[in-house]
């Protein structure tokens, strides 16, 4: 059977989901604001489709699974302001679909554990938009909806290296503070996992086994890179901006058990620490 992805808003997670796919026989469909990026989407093997702006109801006409990268704003989910109707009306047809959100959605724990049972009690404006937008695609009857809360995200192209080796990195001190981080290829071998066995109303966490100081994870780049560690600065005196200032609200750890027992992922990289050394190995 044709097994066919419409991406939308196909940005760095549902690329790596994509590269996964595609070699399996699948198309993958990724939508994009802007048409200067259509050619960068064709050439890893995706079509590419201009949105909003393009017809986008052939491609969701023909899509066997969707996934939701977009985020939402003030005014709500971009997705389903535009296309909740056809969504609507295409539920019983789709195999799966996945939302990914943030666990951003928690809220502030102190440092304590959090799981996908954990209330949802976002302080940050993000959080609260995030919220609603589970709320209102869980709201579609039919809909093979799975939602998957992800940690703060990095790989290739994007992570400590390049700050620390241009000298901008900086070690911001908060007592107490942690955070959950997830490597792209994680995200990708959660959301294939899921793909093979859907289970419709299911959230997962997706993060890392290691919560960790956020300080920690700056200076083990900077030591990898055989480079000095920046120096401590306490929050109060750092210079923010506000959305920076944000992350910093928030700290909880979080929990990642239902991705291995519900799905049988087996995390490539456990920690950081091996996040890391891979990008440094692959350059």
């Amino acid at each position: 059977m044709n097994k066919t992805l419409l991406s939308f808003g196909h940005g760095y997670s549902a690329q790596a989901l994509a590269a996964v796919l595609i070699p399996q026989g699948w198309r993958v469909i990724g939508t994009t604001r802007s048409a200067d990026r259509v050619g960068e989407i064709g050439q890893t093997g995706v079509t590419p489709l201009v949105w909003p702006g393009g017809d986008v109801m052939p491609a969701l006409a023909e899509a066997t699974h969707v996934l939701i990268s977009a985020g939402p704003t003030a005014q709500g989910d971009p997705v389903l302001n535009a296309l909740h109707g056809a969504i609507a009306a295409k539920a019983g047809d789709l195999q799966w679909l996945g939302y990914l959100s943030t666990t951003g959605v928690y809220g502030d724990h102190g440092g304590d554990w959090v799981d996908e049972a954990t209330p949802l009690t976002p302080t940050t404006q993000r959080g609260q938009w995030r919220k609603q937008a589970e709320t209102d695609w869980r709201a579609i009857p039919g809909l093979p909806l799975h939602i998957f809360r992800l940690a703060g995200i990095y790989g290739p192209g994007r992570g400590p290296f390049e700050k620390v080796r241009q000298g901008t990195a900086r070690r911001i001190i908060k007592e107490g503070q942690v955070f959950s981080r997830t490597h792209v290829e994680d995200i990708a071998q959660v959301l294939a996992a899921s793909i093979a066995q859907p289970d419709p109303g299911t959230a997962y966490n997706v993060c890392d086994d290691d919560p960790a100081p956020p300080q920690e994870v700056i200076a083990h780049a900077a030591t990898l890179l055989g480079m000095p560690v920046p120096p401590a600065i306490p929050i109060e005196q750092a210079d923010m901006t506000p959305m920076a200032r944000s992350f910093y609200a928030e700290s909880k750890r979080v929990r990642n058990e239902r991705i291995k027992e519900a799905l049988g992922v087996r995390l490539r990289y456990p920690t950081y620490r091996e996040g890391l050394a891979a990008l440094l190995k692959d350059g």
